[in-house]
Parts: structure tokens; C-alpha cells; sequence
């Protein structure tokens, strides 16, 4: 016996099947770990084409089962043959639970990865090709081998590239792009969603806030998104600087999985009296770091604090927080819907979640229709017209 831990229907609120579009080649496998995500996407594409989204689908029904020893096996319920396809994961899904004898797991992202395998494998060589839309990498901040341990990242990337039909990989904010160094025949593609999100927090930042400006890394290996972020803010009202914090670690203690941080060590302008501080990373775990360089960033005079992170982990929860925001130790966290954020955790006040839906539509529709990505991938422009159109319309006022 197994348990189905998903089964996608393909049907409008009205419970009629939607159709798939046979002249147009390009179809979607989204798996049960990013459903809401791959919703989204389907939807863009379907406007995109100029398709009635109540009756038409791009999405490829499958079945997901996981049996009774913990083994999993996907199904496709409708042919893929010749098509080109294009399967969206999110190793960071946790929500799922599937039974494994008698005791009720949660989907870790090793379980994730083989899902993705095995959807791999239930296309049996048919597919014309295959690109896989993996937004979280696996294993991304286990980009290089500090002591004797297995590069996950880079073995996974190893065994995606040669398999048959794969032709590319898409991934966004990859820790470190190095990682693509372990394959030699599909494409890959790291896409940072830096518009999607300034596009929020411009909106939301007012004049006075946006004319003092700090951008902050909370670590060296946030620097070069820092000044990305830096320079997009490139823009004659307003006044910029640029900070960064140095971990000290005890290395005599290794607890949970890495040695502890001690100490905050800031290096930049001091006198930040007034100033919106920004400070950006690719991810925020636990949240501890970030906790230290709040503190330490209020005893250097910043007035609003605004954190960005493509992805909000929150692996000890958010209850600590709930606490900074109420302390008004931080005014606000963008992050995107490319990874699981627990619903709950969207209605917190600061909590600011960029749909990034579009965004991979357009990449999806580009690769297909063998199209250049070069402005979506460098595109840097779009923040300073939405600050240079923000500061026009108050000389207007």
C-alpha cells in the first residue's frame, strides 16, 4: 500500500477539466513542494499566450506517492512526449508529511531532490528536453570543502548534468555561483530578484527615509549583494554609504552545526545618526546573526532598519522576531515567495513577502522561445526610475 501524498487535478472552480494547449510545446511538472508557486507561474504564462486561464493549463498532472517504507515514486498521468518541459521544485518545503512505518515525516530537501530525480525519470527519454526550476539550491552554502566532507552542492548539480534530456538549470541567489564549475552540459542560469523586491520597498520607504541611506552586509560574504543593492540606488537624492560587519567565531565549540559567533565586528562610517540602514543577504536562517548587527547597528544612530533576504528560513520560528519589531529594533523584512514561508508567518506586521511569480514566467517563456535573458539577468536600471519618479512626484506636491 502506498500513501498518495499528492494528486493534482486539473480543474477550475467550476470543476470542469482544464485543457492542455497542444500547439503550444511548453509544459510544467510542479511538484507538490512549490504547488502555490508553480499556480502563479502557470497563470503569467497563460497570459503571456494570450490563454483563457479557466480553461487552459500549462501543468502536467502527476501523482506523488510515497509507500509505506519510505520509498516515493511520481507518476505522469498525461503524455510529455516531445515536449519541452519544465520541472519547479522547492527543496525548502517542510510542510509536507508523508507515513513511513507507522511514523509521520516531514519532507527534508534530500527527500525533495529524489522527487525531483524520479519526476526525471517518469519522463522515459520522451521529453524533448528538460529544464529544472530549483529557486532554493540544494545544498548552496556548501559550496567549498573545508574539511573532509562531500561538496552535496556541486555532486548534485553532477549527477542533474548527466542525465538524459536535462538541458538547463535555474536557480536564484545562489550563494555562491561557483557551484556551476560541476557541470560541463546544461545551462545555469542565477537570477537575483533584486527588482522584484526593491520595487516593495521603494514603494513603501518614504522621501525622508530614502535620502539618508546605509547599505549594510552582515558578513564578507554578503559584500558583493551588498553593493548590488548599493549601486541600484544609484541616484542623485540621496545620500549613500556603505557598511559591513566582520564575524569573530569560537572555534574551540561547534554547536548546531557551526561555530558560534562572539562578536559583531562593524567596519564603515560610525556617525550614522538618522540614517535608514539596509542590510541584505542572500538568506536568514535562524536569525541569530542578524539579531547582533541590529543591536549594534541602533548604538551607531541608525533611525529605521529594513532587512532583505531572498529567502526567510526561520528555522527557530519567529517569536524572537516578533519581540525586535515590537522593541522597534527593526522596521521590516523583505523576502520573496520563491521558497515556503509558512502562512502563518505572512500576517506578521514586518514581514513583507515579493511575489516573484512573474519573474519565472518570463525566464520559462524566454528559454522556451529560445529568447535572450540578458535584461532580465542585468537589468539594473528599473530601482533608480521608481526613486527618480518617487522624488519628482513630491517636488510636484
Amino acid at each position: 500500500m502506498s500513501l498518495s501524498l499528492f494528486h493534482f487535478f486539473i480543474v477550475n472552480k467550476g470543476g470542469t477539466m482544464k485543457k492542455q494547449i497542444e500547439s503550444i510545446n511548453i509544459r510544467l511538472m510542479v511538484f507538490d513542494s512549490a504547488l502555490e508557486l508553480g499556480k502563479k507561474i502557470d497563470d503569467y504564462l497563460l497570459e503571456m499566450y494570450h490563454l483563457d486561464k479557466k480553461k487552459n493549463t500549462f501543468i502536467v498532472p502527476i501523482k506523488q506517492n510515497y509507500f509505506e517504507d519510505g520509498h516515493l515514486k511520481v507518476e505522469i498521468n498525461e503524455t510529455v512526449r516531445g515536449k519541452d518541459m519544465f520541472m519547479i521544485t522547492d527543496i525548502g518545503n517542510y510542510s509536507l508529511e508523508y507515513k513511513m512505518h507507522g511514523f509521520v515525516n516531514h519532507t527534508s530537501p534530500n527527500d525533495i531532490v529524489q522527487q525531483l530525480k524520479d519526476g526525471i525519470g517518469a519522463c522515459n527519454c520522451h521529453a524533448q528536453n528538460i529544464n529544472i526550476v530549483m529557486p532554493l539550491l540544494f545544498a548552496g552554502r556548501q559550496h567549498r570543502r573545508n574539511t573532509r566532507e562531500n561538496l552535496a552542492c556541486g555532486m548534485m548539480l553532477h549527477e542533474l548534468d548527466i542525465m538524459s534530456r536535462v538541458k538547463s538549470f535555474i536557480t536564484f541567489d545562489a550563494h555562491d555561483q561557483g557551484v556551476e564549475h560541476a557541470i560541463h552540459n546544461m545551462e545555469f542560469d542565477n537570477f537575483i530578484p533584486t527588482n522584484e523586491i526593491l520595487e516593495q520597498l521603494i514603494h513603501d520607504l518614504s522621501i525622508r527615509q530614502l535620502k539618508k541611506i546605509v547599505f549594510v552586509s552582515p558578513d564578507n560574504g554578503a559584500v558583493g549583494r551588498r553593493n548590488l543593492y548599493l549601486n541600484s540606488f544609484n541616484s542623485v537624492n540621496i545620500h549613500r554609504e556603505a557598511g559591513s560587519f566582520y564575524k569573530q567565531r569560537d572555534f574551540n565549540n561547534f554547536i548546531d552545526g557551526k561555530y558560534p559567533v562572539i562578536a559583531h565586528d562593524y567596519s564603515g562610517m560610525k556617525d550614522l545618526d538618522g540614517y535608514t540602514a539596509i542590510v541584505t543577504d542572500d538568506m536568514i536562517s535562524s536569525g541569530e546573526s542578524m539579531f547582533d548587527v541590529l543591536v549594534e547597528l541602533k548604538k551607531l544612530g541608525v533611525k529605521y532598519i529594513y532587512l532583505i533576504a531572498t529567502y526567510t528560513l526561520f528555522t527557530k520560528g519567529i517569536t524572537k522576531f516578533e519581540e525586535y519589531y515590537k522593541e522597534k529594533r527593526f522596521n521590516g523584512l523583505y523576502t520573496t515567495n520563491l521558497s515556503y514561508i509558512p502562512k502563518e508567518y505572512q500576517k506578521a506586521k514586518w514581514l513583507h513577502v515579493c511575489d516573484c511569480s512573474k519573474l519565472v514566467a518570463e525566464i520559462i517563456y524566454s528559454i522556451h522561445n529560445d529568447m535572450s535573458i540578458h535584461d532580465i539577468l542585468r537589468d539594473k536600471s528599473y530601482p533608480i526610475k521608481l526613486i527618480e519618479d518617487k522624488f519628482k512626484k513630491e517636488k510636484k506636491k
